[in-house]
């Protein structure tokens, strides 16, 4: 089944959402956004489908971010990407079934933010995980809010100021990700995983994900939501993703 520009198929109890725009590195386009958000939709309200896997279609990337191309300035179109995106980053955690994120490739920007928004990331030995937004003169939205819990806020300020990738074996020492397999056992390793969630008591799961996951109400995502026009806005972030669609080094003025 062909939802937005993901692939949607069970099999047995478990839900398999393909990022299906690998010309595109499976950028957070508007088909994959739709795609994501009526997947997880059709997850919580399938009750044969205990366990979400979310991948990558391709060798190369299971999400490159954002897609910047014909981006928008004008502030209150700005606030309605923002809302939208946010939105889509966080269904894995309002998911009430556990998602498991199959990284087989690159995860960068809001590839890395829907990845940490599951509650497991399983992760081909090829995996890189990246905030790099930085480099566009911005900041990451979710991950503003999420990472320092995850990882400690040296590291969360580190990884978002220098914007550096890092691998998958770094990514496990710092527990954002559950195992690192061989790329080719990744979609494998990530099956045998989620079957072994699903045969555990559907309820207890389901509640053990909601009690993990309070406080993760989602007030605080205002503060992007709010703030980040403004970034958006300042003469920094505009030649950076000139530069970054250009193929050249940005000029920054601060």
């Amino acid at each position: 089944m062909r939802l937005g520009s993901v692939n949607y198929e069970t099999k047995g109890k478990i839900a398999i959402l393909t990022l299906d725009e690998p010309g595109k590195l499976n950028a957070l386009s508007t088909g994959i956004r739709e795609g994501i958000l009526d997947g997880l939709k059709k997850v919580d309200e399938d009750d044969n489908v205990r366990v979400a896997i979310i991948t990558g279609n391709g060798d190369k990337a299971f999400c490159a971010g954002a897609d910047i191309s014909g981006f928008n300035f004008d502030p209150g179109k700005v606030r309605k990407f923002m809302i939208e995106a946010l939105a889509v980053l966080a269904a894995p955690e309002n998911c009430r079934k556990p998602v498991v994120s199959a990284v087989n490739g690159i995860a960068f920007g809001g590839g890395f933010e829907l990845a940490i928004a599951s509650d497991f990331i399983i992760a081909s030995d090829r995996a890189r995980f990246a905030v790099p937004e930085i480099k566009l003169g911005l900041l990451p939205g979710f991950a503003i809010v999420r990472l320092h819990d995850m990882i400690g806020r040296a590291k969360a300020k580190e990884m978002s100021i220098l914007g550096d990738p890092i691998s998958a074996e770094e990514a496990y020492r710092l527990g954002l990700v559950l195992r690192v397999v061989p790329h080719g056992d990744l979609l494998t390793a990530a099956l045998e995983f989620a079957e072994r969630i699903a045969s555990k008591p559907k309820l207890a799961v389901q509640m053990a994900k909601s009690f993990y996951n309070r406080g993760l109400g989602g007030d605080e995502m205002r503060h992007a939501i709010d703030g980040f026009p403004l970034l958006f806005m300042h003469r920094d972030a505009q030649e950076g993703i000139a530069a970054f669609l250009e193929k050249r080094e940005p000029k920054f003025e601060s």
